[in-house]
């Protein structure tokens, strides 16, 4: 992630499974905190869809 697109998409795959989950990326750390009602395995596919690696 490097960008405001790249925050921005993972915001919106994440928001298109879970309208109310609150999304928060930090670009300089490369991290996404999400409070959701999805599964982590759900969020992780979702960021993943996107093109980003998730650390596991």
């Amino acid at each position: 992630m490097s960008c405001e697109h790249c925050a921005r998409a993972i915001t919106q795959a994440i928001r298109a499974e879970d309208p109310g989950a609150e999304v928060r990326v930090d670009l300089a750390g490369g991290t996404v905190r999400a409070v959701t009602a999805l599964p982590r395995d759900k969020v992780v596919a979702a960021i993943e869809e996107e093109g980003y690696g998730v650390a596991r």
